[in-house]
């Protein structure tokens, strides 16, 4: 394989076109470095807006923007469609589906993947949504579930086509539950007239006594009470999930639940990439980085985001898999490469700065804490609003996303309900 490089530059690989390897290919652009992005999709996905998604609120060219697109006045920058599949180290080689390719740097930024925990009839019958694909293929499976409904006549059968069970406390979990509940009980009732939508049930599972556990206690009965008091959501806590064949979900305790959707967010892992490099990783599969995100055998060889397990301080948990993680560490990152290409050995040392976690439960209403501040309600929702619309990519999208939100805010408008692909039935 070969790429239009300088032969006298440094070369910095990075793995990954999510938020941290975009940014870090950002603040590495320039006439000193040559850069190359390794991803197998030619977009960057901002995943905090898959649930959206998946209920027909927006469509994924609002959520999905070109790779080439950031780097288009990038000389120095290119992008390699391929999947990562090994590393050699000592060579200092990326292996990809589409040949070899050499670094002098590699940054792995390659993002993390749904964790089923090992339970094996879950991971092949249940929804997870952490892909552009799997979030259509729920919106899909959700949209075929009604109209394979509205012409059953077998009650049982249909109430199973009816069950929507969202697995996972954290903020996707409570997101998706609330926005189904949106588009069920606001849209689709309206439009299936000879189907009892009342007959529809949305649950909510957790393993643990309470929602969005890294918010305060406080937000997080507010959180269970609007979803279950305003949005009709069967909220479950202190639920384990033990076996889903499709058909029937069942639980550690307690009575099974017939259900044909299981949307799976209850934890994530690294990539498969990571097993594979032969260094330590957590029990998440991540790599084990230092202050500086490398990895500490290999400096050339650099870990930030979902991938990298960095302990601030000794006895610690390790950093979130947020965005603003990701980010913040891609800064740092992208210094050190730098310092490192330019003969220093004094590199930046990498200090998390917490920005705080806020969640929308449903149209018009969020939580939000931020150090001391909290908030809830209408305004988090706002301010919820506000900080994802910044994150967006592009004039166009912001323009377009804040329009279908202000008339879904309204009027509860879902353009969305398109089925697109051409199976008649599961």
């Amino acid at each position: 394989m070969s790429l239009n490089t300088g032969k006298d530059k440094k070369r910095v690989v990075i793995v990954g076109a999510g938020f941290g390897g975009v940014k870090v290919a950002k603040l590495l652009d320039g006439p000193n470095l040559d850069v190359i992005i390794v991803d197998r999709n030619n977009f960057h996905l901002f995943q905090p807006l898959l649930y959206q998604l998946s209920t027909s609120e927006i469509d994924e060219n609002e959520i999905a923007y070109p790779v080439r697109a950031f780097f288009r006045n990038s000389s120095n920058v290119n992008f390699l469609m391929a999947t990562a599949e090994d590393v050699d180290k000592e060579n200092k080689i990326l292996k990809t589906s589409e040949g070899d390719v050499p670094f002098d740097y590699l940054v792995l930024a390659a993002g993390a993947t749904t964790n089923f925990f090992g339970m094996k009839s879950i991971a092949d019958n249940a929804f997870g949504m952490k892909t552009l694909q799997e979030a259509i293929k729920i919106r899909n499976h959700v949209l075929r579930m009604f109209e394979q409904a509205s012409t059953c006549t077998d009650e049982a059968e249909r109430r199973k086509m009816l069950t929507f069970v969202c697995v996972g406390g954290g903020p996707t979990g409570v997101e998706v539950a609330g926005a189904l509940s949106e588009l069920i009980y606001g849209v689709i009732k309206n439009e299936y007239h000879n189907l009892n939508v009342s007959e529809a049930k949305i649950v909510l599972v957790e393993a643990i006594d309470r929602l969005l556990s890294m918010m305060p206690p406080d937000l997080s009965e507010e959180t269970a009470r609007v979803l279950r008091e305003k949005r009709n959501v069967d909220v479950r806590l202190n639920t384990a999930c033990k076996d889903y064949d499709g058909e029937m979900l069942t639980f550690k305790e307690g009575e099974p639940l017939p259900t044909r959707t299981v949307i799976w967010s209850a934890g994530v892992k690294a990539v498969s990439l990571m097993t594979k490099l032969g260094v330590e990783t957590d029990r998440s599969g991540r790599v084990k980085v230092n202050h500086s995100l490398q990895l500490e055998e290999y400096p050339e060889i650099f870990a930030i985001g979902d991938c990298a397990c960095y302990i601030e301080n000794e006895g610690e948990r390790p950093l979130p898999t947020v965005a603003p993680v990701a980010t913040q560490q891609a800064v740092v990152c992208a210094d050190n490469i730098k310092r490192l290409a330019s003969g220093s050995n004094v590199l930046t040392q990498f200090k998390y700065k917490d920005l705080g976690s806020m969640a929308t439960i449903c149209r018009g209403n969020a939580v939000a804490s931020m150090g001391s501040m909290k908030m809830k309600g209408f305004f988090a929702w706002v301010a919820w609003m506000f900080v994802h619309l910044l994150r967006l990519e592009g004039g166009y999208t912001n323009i377009t996303v804040l329009y279908k939100w202000f008339w879904n805010f309204l009027f509860g408008l879902r353009l969305g309900r398109v089925i697109t692909d051409t199976k008649i039935a599961e």
